[in-house]
């Protein structure tokens, strides 16, 4: 969770985003802050995403993005977005001067339609600003995107525009650390409280630093040790049976170090002989820790489904 955070800030005061947005009613000012801070996110996203400026319908991109902060399903299909992003790619690069690979030399730019450039960005974008959509007013960062665009005068000098990223990006940071670590705490008394329970169902073993597992199926093979290296398929899920990693939908068995995993993994598998199935509940510290991972919020205890299918 920190790391999407981190890359949330990072996003708005690095101009991460690709974006653009329409004129509508458009203010002759900036009054207070947060309209400032507004039009400074918007410049610096119409930076970014300037290249493709010219193939954008504004109107669409407005829609988008509100469609993404509201979760409403996706407004272009995959194929769409795939045809689309394809077509603007090489719309860009015969721009820039440079003939996209497989195009013969002189080849016309492809037709794109704009209102899908538009839907396409701002998906993109709604996701991107999503977790600090609350933090600007869009109608005015859209102006200030769509004037970095087309080139005109902003209501910004760069000075100021410079500070208020500054500030923004440190006060955004703080609040989104603020609340990961409220996360973190909600996360470790759900975490302890579930392994109260689970500890008492049949069949559930616990260790003494915490970690859970039951057997599913016994093998009888040797076991590992950590410095062995290990051939297994798992699935890991978190307490709501979100599957967060699954070697079984990639269809491929996982091969690492057992030393070289979260230490829940390599205490349990080294408690499984060659052809076991165990599951194994793993308590934060054991786990990502108070930092978490990208897909694993602070604290969380996971779920493991593991078969240890070979000592290489």
């Amino acid at each position: 969770m920190k790391n999407a955070m981190r890359g949330a800030a990072a996003l708005c005061l690095a101009a991460a985003c690709a974006v653009a947005v329409p004129a509508l009613a458009q203010v002759s000012s900036l009054e207070g802050e947060r309209a400032q801070v507004s039009y400074m996110v918007g410049m610096d996203v119409g930076q970014s995403i300037a290249p493709v400026g010219p193939d954008i319908d504004y109107a669409a991109l407005e829609r988008s993005i509100r469609n993404a902060f509201e979760g409403g399903e996706p407004l272009l299909s995959e194929q769409e977005v795939a045809q689309t992003a394809q077509a603007l790619m090489q719309r860009v690069a015969l721009r820039n001067g440079q003939t996209p690979p497989g195009m013969p030399p002189g080849t016309p730019p492809p037709e794109v339609d704009r209102e899908k450039v538009g839907l396409m960005v701002g998906a993109d974008i709604g996701r991107s600003l999503l977790p600090i959509r609350g933090e600007f007013d869009l109608p005015v960062l859209i102006q200030g995107l769509r004037t970095r665009v087309e080139g005109g005068e902003p209501l910004l000098d760069q000075a100021r525009a410079d500070a208020l990223r500054q500030a923004f990006s440190a006060r955004v940071q703080k609040e989104m650390e603020a609340e990961a670590a409220r996360a973190g705490e909600r996360n470790r008394a759900e975490g302890e409280a579930f392994l109260a329970e689970n500890r008492t169902r049949a069949g559930v073993q616990a260790t003494a630093s915490g970690l859970q597992y039951m057997v599913v199926r016994q093998g009888s093979g040797r076991r590992p040790v950590p410095s062995d290296r290990v051939r297994v398929h798992y699935e890991g899920k978190l307490l709501d049976g979100t599957v967060f990693d699954s070697s079984y939908e990639r269809a491929q068995p996982a091969e690492f170090g057992l030393n070289q995993v979260i230490p829940g993994w390599t205490e349990g598998v080294a408690l499984m002989p060659i052809g076991s199935k165990y599951r194994f509940w793993i308590p934060g510290h054991l786990g990502y820790g108070a930092q978490g991972t990208q897909g694993i919020p602070p604290n969380s205890t996971l779920v493991f489904d593991v078969e240890l299918l070979d000592i290489l």
